[in-house]
């Protein structure tokens, strides 16, 4: 295994490291000095070990030449895609910090509003998404950046359009149940998402886990999974992985539709409340549409009449 870039040098030419910020199963995410742009991005790279894997730099590419071509205030922007010397895509730099470190790390309790303000820009960015024809499928707190006020979301690793997908597809305790079994996923999986993540700000414990949490493998609780992430040798002449050759169902306590910490979402208003808790219906049909989320969130989050944009769909 080789070690991540060290300060000073150059993960491209033009791009000269400061700090190395991650590194996952696949790729290194390193904060960087760019010379064209006389300023910081970050650089999500493939990791120097893992080059010519054939799945891992699909990925990769893919999510940078997806976040170059979207525009929206609350989705991380990428600059730029590189193929050579190493395939590598540019972002943004983000001043805030992730939704996960707020709660995890500083404790922060936020307000029914602030939780509803919260809901309205990830809703806002996933219908943006959705329009687009693309799935987001990685709804979580460490994929949620607050920047003064402001939600942004970012990794866009796993996205993919609506369609059939093989069981597993995000990340462990934050999959909708169809991402878990596997078959046709849709604009509800996401809804679900949006559900976990504001069950999550607003109650300051995860919407599922397990009390045995410490003895699943911490790279499939804590980074997303795809088909992809193996060796092709390992995953043979097939682009499908069928579900439950890599995942068993009893890891997932979202399967039995309840959570263990509903009753912390009694503090809340009720409307609040009850529209997590539809997020979060096991059956895809019965949770709220985005339009329907938005509407619902706008007198929450206290905006005056008059500021109200959305409408539910009648």
């Amino acid at each position: 295994m080789s070690d991540p870039l060290a300060r000073g040098l150059e993960v491209a030419p033009g791009y000269e490291v400061i700090e190395h910020l991650r590194r996952g199963r696949n790729l290194d995410v390193y904060d960087v000095w760019s010379e064209e742009r006389a300023c910081r991005c970050v650089v999500k790279s493939l990791r120097p070990d893992r080059l010519g894997r054939e799945g891992p730099t699909r990925r990769l590419l893919d999510e940078g030449r997806l976040l170059s071509r979207l525009t929206h205030p609350h989705i991380v922007r990428a600059y730029e895609v590189r193929e050579q010397p190493v395939p590598l895509f540019v972002m943004e730099t983000l001043a805030g910090e992730t939704l996960g470190h707020m709660i995890e790390v500083r404790d922060a309790e936020l307000s029914a509003a602030e939780v509803a303000h919260l809901g309205l820009h990830l809703a806002s960015a996933i219908r943006y998404l959705h329009a687009n024809g693309w799935l987001h499928l990685d709804l979580k707190p460490s994929n949620v950046i607050a920047e003064r006020g402001r939600a942004k979301l970012i990794d866009l690793s796993v996205a993919r359009p609506p369609g059939p997908a093989h069981g597993g597809i995000g990340t462990l305790y934050y999959m909708a149940p169809e991402q878990v079994r596997g078959g046709e996923l849709g604009p509800p999986a996401d809804v679900w998402g949006i559900g976990a993540v504001l069950f999550e700000a607003a109650t300051r414990e995860p919407a599922f886990d397990d009390p045995n949490a410490d003895e699943v493998d911490d790279a499939r609780s804590d980074e997303p999974y795809d088909e992809s992430d193996e060796p092709s040798e390992e995953r043979g002449d097939s682009d499908e992985l069928a579900t439950g050759e890599r995942f068993d169902e009893s890891d997932y306590p979202q399967l039995t539709r309840t959570t263990r910490h509903a009753e912390e979402l009694r503090g809340l208003p009720d409307e609040l409340g009850r529209l997590i808790m539809a997020c979060l219906e096991h059956e895809p049909a019965r949770r709220p549409s985005v339009p329907e989320l938005l509407s619902a969130l706008e007198p929450v989050a206290e905006l005056p009449p008059g500021e109200r944009r959305h409408q539910a769909p009648s």
